[in-house]
């Protein structure tokens, strides 16, 4: 007696099934059909409306700027070029799977952004993320080596970014991710050496792919790669990427390329050119001799740059943002039912001691601890009134020194 056909999804006979659909391993029935068919549409049509979505109310270039300018002073032109990326990155998505075939094929602009510390690198990438729609991350360069070595895989970028799209794979892929201390992975030298540069160029290579944009297998749960673990496959082509770095050096190389060395009579040119904006003249031959691939520079077309604060910017930055120290630290006592007040004066003696230090913004919060914490410690003692002067400041400042100072070996 022959065996009745059945379908390989449902185990439903013929007889049951109706009408089986053959094939070379075996049948499946029109139920089964309908249902993957159903199953798949599903699927399509909730990614295209992901990348689709929020975009009507799409905000310009000058708008996204404007809320920069709440958190960050200066860096007008960091800001202007960022703002156009990302506004850029929206309307990719708004036309990316669209009903109607482009004719023009829109291409993504990675960023990089190069200034020294304490600029304000990773603070304008914090930012974009309070103002996006889109998942956004941070990743940290200087723990990236190839695969294989102790430290992670490049693939875990797009991990942390999964893991920030709630592992919703069709946001994920149209997130933005910012690599910082991109100059970390540099080229470490120029001679070949019998050891691996692995934490460098080594990094650098892997990166090419999911810059360009590729299919990248992902673990969910970061980690190594294993043969056994479940992999998730992730599109980058309509991830953008923003990469930031001090590129401390890299002065040196402009200066060399422009001839601006102090040699001889003096140079015109260097009498124009102030040396803390020698990073206005950077150029992707100076970032290549600096370390950096060509392949990967070729990925990173849109270069900007961080100018150096001076008083003035710092002064603005303890005051003006919305996350300035001295709102933070009169919030903090605030809570106690004490009003601070801190003098102009005081501010510029802080300012200036940040200058000496040469951290940037980042100098400014280690001063106003060695200051504000005697009073913090003594809170319960302080009047309702705390009135910080520049006398104050430099006692406070005094003491913090003379307290960590040390003797000379004789």
């Amino acid at each position: 007696m022959k065996k009745e056909a059945k379908c390989i999804f449902c185990a439903r006979l013929k007889s049951e099934a109706g009408l089986l659909l053959t094939g070379l391993e075996g049948h499946i029935c029109a139920q089964c059909v309908e249902q993957a068919h159903q199953m798949i549409h599903e699927e399509f049509h909730q990614k295209k409306e992901v990348l689709s979505q929020d975009f009507s109310g799409l905000k310009s270039p000058r708008e996204l700027k404007d809320f920069l300018d709440q958190y960050i002073i200066a860096q007008d032109e960091a800001k202007k070029i960022l703002s156009v990326a990302v506004y850029n990155h929206y309307k990719r998505l708004s036309h990316y799977l669209s009903d109607k075939e482009e004719e023009v094929e829109l291409e993504k602009s990675n960023v990089l952004i190069i200034g020294p510390t304490g600029t304000g690198k990773t603070l304008l990438a914090r930012s974009i993320s309070r103002f996006l729609q889109v998942p956004f991350t941070i990743v940290d360069a200087t723990i990236l080596t190839e695969a294989g070595y102790v430290g992670e895989d490049v693939e875990s970028i797009l991990t942390r970014l999964l893991q920030a799209a709630d592992y919703n794979v069709a946001a994920a892929e149209r997130g933005i991710v910012f690599i910082d201390e991109i100059d970390k992975i540099a080229r470490k030298s120029d001679n070949p050496s019998i050891t691996r540069d692995v934490s460098g160029e080594g990094v650098q290579q892997a990166l090419l792919k999911i810059l360009e944009g590729s299919i990248v297998s992902v673990p969910p749960q970061g980690g190594r790669k294993h043969p056994d673990q479940k992999m998730i496959s992730i599109d980058t082509r309509n991830i953008l990427f923003i990469a930031g770095g001090a590129f401390d050096g890299l002065e040196r190389i402009i200066n060399n390329r422009l001839n601006l060395s102090a040699i001889g009579y003096q140079n015109t040119l260097r009498s124009v050119v102030e040396q803390e904006e020698i990073l206005q003249y950077v150029s992707p031959t100076d970032i290549r001799a600096f370390g950096l691939i060509p392949e990967l520079i070729g990925r990173l077309p849109v270069i900007s740059h961080m100018h150096s604060l001076d008083e003035k910017a710092l002064h603005r930055i303890m005051t003006e943002p919305k996350n300035a120290l001295i709102k933070q630290y009169k919030r903090l006592f605030e809570m106690d039912n004490i009003s601070l007040e801190v003098t102009d004066k005081a501010i510029d003696k802080i300012v200036k001691k940040a200058l000496i230090i040469g951290l940037g913004a980042r100098g400014l919060r280690g001063i106003c601890e060695k200051i504000f914490s005697d009073f913090m410690f003594n809170i319960q003692k302080t009047q309702n009134l705390l009135k910080i002067d520049e006398i104050i400041v430099e006692d406070q400042l005094n003491r913090k020194e003379k307290s960590t100072g040390y003797k000379k070996a004789s």
